[in-house]
C-alpha cells in the first residue's frame, strides 16, 4: 500500500533540497569581459596606430635638418649633426629661386576652389536633403560616378582645353578644376550634414517669410556650421595636395608649391634633405589650417555618428 506524503502548505518557503534541486543560479560577480581591460587594449592599439603614422612624418623632419651626405646614408644616420642647410636650399639662399610665389599660387587655388565649391555645394545639398528632389539618389549616384574616373584619363582632354581657350598656366583656370574635383565629395559630405538641420526651424522660418538665400544664410549656416567648417578643410587639403593637373596646366607663372617640391628631384646629386625640407614647409598651411578648426573639425565629422 502506497504512503501519501503530504503536500507543503502554500506559502512555505522551499526547503534546501527544493532550492538545490534546480537549474543552479549563476553566481554573480565580475562579467567575462572587463570593460577596463577592454578600454586599455583599445587604448594601446590607438597609441600603436598613431605612433605607425608618426614615424613616417618625425622620420621626414628630422632629415629635413641633416646634410645631404647624412640623409643619403644606409642605414640612415640617425645621430648625424643637424644643421639648417636644406631650408635654406628651400628658400633660395644659394639658387636664389624663391618658394613664395609657388606657396601664393597654391593658397590662391585653393581658397578659391574651396570658396566657390561651398558656394555650389550647400544648395546642391539643401535640394538633396532638406528639399528633396525626385530621383534624388541617382542624382547623389552620378556625382559619385564621376569620382570614379582617373584624373590622369582627363589630363589630355583638360589640356588640349585650356590649350584652345588660352587657360594654360593660368591660376584661375586651375582653381575651376580644382572645384570640379572637389564637388562630388562636399555634395556628399554637405547633404549628410544638412540632414541633422531640424525640420521646425525651417517651416518656423518660412512663416517668417524668409526667402531661400537668407534661410540658408541665417538658419542652416549656423547649424551646419561643424560640417560646413569640415568639408572646406578637406576640400583645402586635396587641393592644396594636387600634382597631377598643376604639373600639366601649369609652366612658371602658375606653378603651384607641389609643383615647385617636384623641382628638387634630380637625376644628378643628392637632394633627399631638400625635399624633405620642402615637405615640411608646404605640410605647415595644411597643419595649421587643421588646427585651428580642430573643434568644428570633430564636430563636423562626428555629426549624426549617435542618435
Amino acid at each position: 500500500m502506497s504512503t501519501l506524503t503530504p503536500a507543503a502548505p502554500q506559502g512555505t518557503p522551499p526547503g534546501p533540497t527544493a532550492l538545490n534541486s534546480g537549474r543552479t543560479p549563476r553566481r554573480r560577480g565580475k562579467s567575462r569581459m572587463d570593460p577596463t581591460r577592454n578600454n586599455t587594449a583599445a587604448g594601446i592599439a590607438a597609441w600603436l596606430l598613431a605612433l605607425l603614422f608618426a614615424v613616417p612624418v618625425l622620420w621626414m623632419i628630422l632629415t629635413s635638418f641633416h646634410s645631404e651626405v647624412d640623409a643619403a646614408t644606409n642605414p640612415p644616420s640617425v645621430a648625424a649633426g643637424l644643421n639648417l642647410d636644406a631650408y635654406k636650399e628651400f628658400f633660395g639662399a644659394t639658387s636664389g629661386v624663391s618658394p613664395w610665389p609657388s606657396l601664393i599660387n597654391s593658397a590662391t587655388a585653393s581658397i578659391f576652389s574651396t570658396i566657390l565649391v561651398l558656394a555650389l555645394a550647400i544648395p546642391a545639398a539643401y535640394a538633396l536633403s532638406i528639399r528633396p528632389v525626385k530621383k534624388w539618389t541617382d542624382v547623389l549616384f552620378f556625382f559619385l560616378s564621376t569620382k570614379m574616373m582617373p584624373v590622369v584619363a582627363a589630363v589630355l582632354p583638360l589640356y588640349l582645353f585650356a590649350k584652345t581657350a588660352g587657360a594654360l598656366d593660368n591660376i584661375w583656370f586651375l582653381g575651376l578644376m580644382y572645384t570640379s574635383m572637389n564637388l562630388p565629395i562636399a555634395v556628399w559630405m554637405m547633404r549628410s550634414f544638412l540632414d541633422e538641420v531640424p525640420v521646425e526651424m525651417l517651416e518656423a522660418s518660412q512663416i517668417d517669410g524668409a526667402g531661400l538665400l537668407l534661410t540658408l544664410r541665417k538658419v542652416v549656416a549656423p547649424v551646419a556650421m561643424p560640417g560646413i567648417a569640415a568639408t572646406a578643410l578637406i576640400c583645402f587639403i586635396f587641393s592644396w595636395n594636387e600634382l597631377l593637373l598643376a604639373r600639366v596646366l601649369t609652366g612658371v607663372m602658375a606653378g603651384t608649391a607641389p609643383v615647385f617640391l617636384t623641382g628638387f628631384v634630380s637625376s644628378q646629386g643628392l637632394f633627399l634633405a631638400k625635399v624633405c625640407a620642402a615637405a615640411v614647409v608646404i605640410s605647415l598651411p595644411v597643419l595649421f589650417a587643421g588646427f585651428a578648426a580642430q573643434d568644428k573639425l570633430v564636430q563636423g565629422l562626428s555629426l549624426g555618428a549617435v542618435k
